[in-house]
């Protein structure tokens, strides 16, 4: 067990999964600097340029080239920095890697990992603050990985890799520097959420920045005899509906929460899918449909906080 970042947690993956297996290699911008999180520092010192690639600003020159080395047998990592510039890539993501494996019955599979930082980032405004899950989520051929914590960033990182598909990983942009215990010896598979509260008077489930202020407006409803109960999905495609709905099921109540526009959010799909399992009452918490600001007060309006989780289950609790 060792305490670490969210960025070094993702990095000691990478570097065991480079040791351990040649084909294992990562391609971006500015990767060969450590990348603009610090998420590959080191890399390029420790296994060269041919296996840590710098690549010039094309983000559809390098998921192409990254669905081609897959197909050719490597395990390329492709570094999209955010998730806001991977979109020069989606045709290279929806129509080739997420359908090449059912296109050609299997003869082919695009293991890759596309890491795409979502969320908002300070003071960057809307094209640099997005949170586009719900697209990939959307997307069949495609699994969507979105960590919260520095142990889920490492085992859901090497679960990814492991995978043989291709793997849409949404890290957060400001999370990078969260310190937390990660234990190498734990595995955490894709699909499987945790319970990270036990309540009995609803349920809160999260992702991503979500999940530490679900934590906090949990601890927060605690003070006032009100035990809410909070799951971290980690993975929104596959999504534990299980661990959801029989959580749902005992409390009788779900709020879901996400940083992503609340409009056809992911959200969504959880909400619905529990309410027709179980019959749940339902809330949703998520961003109004409007771009990020720049000024402070505008991006506040898009941001989640504890404040406004606590108010949602009030108001859940007096439906």
């Amino acid at each position: 067990m060792s305490v670490m970042t969210y960025a070094e947690a993702a990095c000691l993956a990478l570097t065991e999964a480079m040791r351990a297996d040649e084909s294992v290699v990562a391609l971006g911008e500015d990767l060969g600097r450590g990348g603009i999180f610090g998420q590959y520092r080191g890399l390029q010192e420790a296994f060269g340029p041919e296996r840590i690639i710098d690549t010039p600003i094309s983000e559809a020159n390098i998921m192409g080239a990254a669905v081609g080395m897959a197909l050719a047998g490597l395990k390329p990592v492709v570094e999209m920095r955010v998730i806001d510039f991977a979109l020069c890539g989606m045709d290279e993501i929806v129509n080739q890697a997420a359908k090449n494996r059912y296109m050609f019955g299997g003869q082919g599979r695009v293991g890759l990992v596309a890491r795409m930082p979502i969320g908002i980032w300070s003071a960057s405004a809307a094209q640099h603050s997005q949170s586009l899950e719900a697209w990939f989520a959307h997307m069949p051929g495609l699994t969507v990985v979105t960590p919260a914590l520095p142990q889920d960033n490492y085992g859901l990182f090497k679960s990814a890799l492991a995978s043989g598909d291709p793997v849409i990983y949404m890290e957060h942009k400001e999370l990078w520097g969260a310190t937390g215990d990660v234990d190498t010896t734990r595995p955490v598979p894709l699909g499987r959420a945790a319970t990270l509260r036990q309540g009995e008077d609803l349920t809160i489930v999260t992702w991503s920045r979500g999940v530490a202020l679900a934590v906090e407006a949990a601890t927060r409803l605690a003070s006032a005899g009100i035990k809410a109960e909070v799951i971290d999905l980690r993975t929104l495609w596959p999504w534990d509906r299980d661990a959801v709905c029989a959580s749902a099921a005992r409390t009788g109540r779900l709020l879901v929460v996400h940083e992503a526009v609340q409009v056809a959010g992911f959200g969504a799909e959880v909400a619905a899918s529990a309410a027709e399992a179980v019959g749940c009452k339902v809330r949703r918490l998520g961003a109004p449909r409007i771009p990020v600001g720049y000024a402070q007060v505008l991006e506040n309006e898009s941001r989640l906080s504890a404040a406004k989780i606590e108010a949602a289950a009030r108001a859940l609790l007096a439906q």
